[in-house]
């Protein structure tokens, strides 16, 4: 059985915050807003994973609400998701991500980032950086979505 999920996640940007994205921290850079490191790229990534299995969402797992989860580190959780689909008789076939952001560019930190995420999955991994063209909120630079798809097969 092969099964693709969907991950979508955004977060904007605030001040006094690191910027993690796929563990990859970007030096002076503005972080984002979360309860947790507010890995958007991992958490897009964590949906993505969860609905291809069938198992809900992000929140569903790791609530917002949920004070021991302040401050979590993403990947951690993306390891318990991991654990949770290996123990399901799930195997990853690969994860495509795309960062939609004015800033920072991803392609100087791309190969770091894929590498990263790709020891965490244990499968391949891509990750692209795309801008918005300046439209809407994300082009005006408040933050950064990301739309992740995972392939699974049982």
């Amino acid at each position: 059985m092969i099964r693709v999920g969907l991950g979508y996640d955004s977060h904007r940007f605030e001040e006094g915050r690191r910027l993690v994205l796929g563990r990859v921290e970007f030096p002076g850079e503005r972080g984002l807003k979360g309860h947790s490191d507010a890995d958007v790229l991992v958490h897009a990534i964590i949906d993505a994973l969860l609905g291809a299995a069938g198992l809900g969402d992000i929140g569903s797992h790791f609530p917002d609400t949920d004070p021991k989860y302040a401050g979590a580190d993403s990947m951690a959780l993306l390891k318990r998701v991991v654990d949770e689909l290996n123990d399901n008789g799930w195997r990853l076939g690969n994860v495509d991500a795309t960062l939609v952001c004015e800033a920072p560019k991803i392609g100087p930190r791309k190969a770091e980032i894929v590498a990263s995420l790709a020891a965490a999955l244990a499968c391949p991994v891509s990750v692209k950086g795309k801008t918005n063209e300046k439209m809407d909120d994300i082009g005006a630079g408040l933050g950064i979505a990301v739309y992740a798809v995972a392939l699974l097969e049982k």
